[in-house]
C-alpha cells in the first residue's frame, strides 16, 4: 500500500510538472515605460480592486498591460515602484484658472485633470495647447463664463442676463465661441434660467453650477421660500450641483436640520444628480478667521494668481475680522451633510474652488480629501470622488480614472497606502502624465515654476475675455 501511494504521488507531481511546462508564457509586449513592483488600486467598484507587486507597461500615453509578473514586458525606460501605491490621476472638479502659470502646481500634487468653472475665451486655446503638449498642465475642461443676473451674488466677471432673449443669446454666444458646457449662478431670474436650460439642452450642452434661486426678495429664505424652488432645479438634471454650502442654503433654506438634509439627499439620489462638495472652500474661510488673516499668506499662497488676489482684499479683511465660532458651526454641519449624502447614495465629487480666495492650486485637492474622510467618508470613497466618479460624470469612464489596459496613463505614485491613511494622497512620490515619468524633483520644479507669474498676460487674458462678452472693462480699469 505504501508503494502504491508513493507511486500515485509521483504521478501527480509529474503531471503538475508537465502542466507547468505546457502553460503558455505571457505574450511579449514592448512599451515606452515600465513601472515595476507597485501596489495598484482601481476605483470602479464599490470596493477597491487591489493588485500587489504589479507591473504596469505604458505605451503611447496609455496603459498597455497590468501584470503580476514582469515576464514578457519590456521598455526602454523603467521606474522601480518599490512596493509603493499607484492610483489613477486625480481630478479637481471645481477650479478657477486665471493664467497658465498655475497649471504646473496641479500636476505637482497629482492632479491630472481639472474642470474650470469660470470660463474665459483664453481657456479654449489653452486647453488645446495642453493636449498638444505645448503647455505643461492638467487636462483642462471648462465651462463658459458664469451666467447670472444682477443681485446679491453678482461678480464682475459674470455674463449677465435677465430676460429669456438675453439668456438664449448668451448661450448661443458661448456655443459659437467653442464652449461645450454652461455654468449658472444663484441670482438668475426665472425667465433667464428657464431659457438657458432649454437652449443648452437644444445644443447638447451640460449645465452645472449653483442652483438658481430667482430674484432675492426681502425675507428670503427665512420667512418665505425662494422664487425658484431647489426641487425645480433638481428636476432639470444638472451635470453637477456645486457646493454643499449652496445646497444647504437653497435646498434647506439654510437650516441645520439633519433629518431634512437626509430627506433632501434621497431626492438628489433619486434624480441621480452629482454634487461637488468643495468643503475646503468654506473651511478656508474659517482658517482665515481663526488666524486673524495670517492664513492668507501661508506657504503655497504664492502660487495663487497675483491679479486675482488683488481683487480679494475686501474678502480677506472681512473674514480676518469675523468671529470664527459660527463659521466653525457651519463647517461642521456641511461636513455632516457630506456624510449623509454619501450614505444616501448621492454621487459626491471632489472639488476645491482652487484659484480663488486662499485655495491653493493642486494642494487644495489633498486637503479636500482629508476633509471628506474627516466628515465620515472612507479613504476609498474619498479617492473615488477624485478618480472614477469624475470620469463617470464627464463621460470618460473606462478611458481615464482607471488603472487597466487601455486606460490613459495618467497615474500617481504614492509613498504609502492611501486606503490606510488618506494623508498619503496629499504628496505624491512621482507622477506618470501622458505616459511620461515625472519624479519628485520634477514635480518640485513644476511647483516652483508655478509661482513665477506673468501679470501682463493675466490682465490681457482676463480683461480681454470679459470684454468679448460685454463687460465694460474700461470702467473696471478706472476703478
Amino acid at each position: 500500500m505504501k508503494h502504491a501511494l508513493m507511486g500515485a504521488g509521483a504521478a501527480l507531481a509529474m503531471a503538475a510538472l508537465v502542466a507547468c511546462a505546457s502553460a503558455p508564457s505571457p505574450e511579449p509586449l514592448a512599451g515606452d515605460l515600465l513601472i515595476r513592483d507597485v501596489r495598484t488600486i482601481g476605483f470602479e467598484g464599490e470596493t477597491p480592486a487591489i493588485r500587489e507587486h504589479a507591473y504596469v507597461l505604458v505605451k503611447d500615453g496609455k496603459i498597455l498591460a497590468v501584470r503580476d509578473t514582469v515576464e514578457g514586458l519590456s521598455a526602454p525606460d523603467t521606474v522601480d515602484g518599490g512596493g509603493q501605491t499607484l492610483v489613477p490621476g486625480l481630478t479637481d472638479m471645481h477650479v478657477h484658472i486665471w493664467d497658465q502659470a498655475e497649471l504646473g502646481a496641479y500636476l505637482s500634487w497629482g492632479v491630472t485633470r481639472v474642470r474650470n468653472m469660470s470660463g474665459l475665451p483664453f481657456h479654449l486655446p489653452l486647453a488645446k495647447q495642453i493636449e498638444a503638449g505645448e503647455v505643461m498642465g492638467p487636462h483642462l475642461i471648462t465651462t463658459g463664463p458664469i451666467l447670472n443676473s444682477p443681485g446679491p451674488n453678482a461678480q464682475i466677471n459674470h455674463q449677465f442676463v435677465e430676460t429669456a432673449d438675453e439668456a438664449r443669446a448668451a448661450v448661443t454666444w458661448q456655443a459659437e465661441a467653442g464652449f461645450d458646457r454652461i455654468k449658472v449662478y444663484s441670482n438668475l431670474t426665472r425667465p433667464a434660467y428657464e431659457a438657458i436650460i432649454e437652449e443648452a439642452a437644444a445644443r447638447g450642452m451640460p449645465v452645472s453650477g449653483h442652483t438658481p434661486e430667482g430674484v432675492r426678495e426681502d425675507g428670503m429664505p427665512m420667512e418665505k421660500p425662494f422664487n425658484i424652488a431647489f426641487e425645480e432645479v433638481l428636476a432639470d438634471h444638472f451635470e453637477t450641483i456645486e457646493h454643499i454650502e449652496s445646497v444647504v442654503w437653497h435646498g434647506l433654506r439654510n437650516r441645520h436640520d439633519e433629518d431634512a438634509a437626509r430627506a433632501l439627499a434621497r431626492k438628489i439620489a433619486i434624480e441621480d444628480v452629482p454634487v461637488t462638495a468643495t468643503l475646503l472652500a468654506h473651511r478656508n474661510l474659517l482658517l482665515v478667521a481663526e488666524t486673524d488673516g495670517a492664513a492668507t499668506t501661508r506657504p503655497g499662497t504664492d502660487i495663487l494668481n497675483a491679479v486675482e488676489q488683488q481683487t480679494e482684499g475686501e474678502n480677506f479683511a472681512f473674514w480676518a475680522g469675523y468671529d470664527p465660532a459660527p463659521v466653525a458651526e457651519d463647517a461642521a454641519f456641511y461636513a455632516r451633510v457630506a456624510d449623509i449624502f454619501q450614505q444616501e447614495g448621492v454621487m459626491l465629487l471632489a472639488g476645491t474652488d482652487a484659484g480663488i480666495f486662499t485655495n491653493i492650486p493642486g494642494k487644495s485637492l489633498g486637503e479636500e480629501l482629508l476633509l471628506l474622510t474627516g466628515a465620515g467618508l472612507s479613504p476609498y470613497e474619498a479617492l473615488r470622488s477624485a478618480t472614477y466618479s469624475p470620469s463617470v460624470v464627464l463621460g470618460t469612464a473606462g478611458q481615464d480614472g482607471c488603472l487597466e489596459a487601455g486606460c490613459v496613463a495618467d497615474l500617481v505614485l504614492l509613498p504609502c497606502d492611501p486606503l490606510a491613511d488618506i494623508a498619503c494622497a496629499t504628496e505624491p512620490a512621482g507622477l506618470i502624465y501622458r505616459g511620461a515619468w515625472l519624479d519628485r524633483a520634477a514635480l518640485d520644479a513644476l511647483r516652483t515654476d508655478a509661482a513665477v507669474q506673468n501679470v501682463d498676460r493675466t490682465i490681457t487674458n482676463v480683461m480681454g475675455g470679459m470684454a468679448e462678452y460685454g463687460v465694460d472693462v474700461s470702467a473696471l480699469m478706472e476703478d
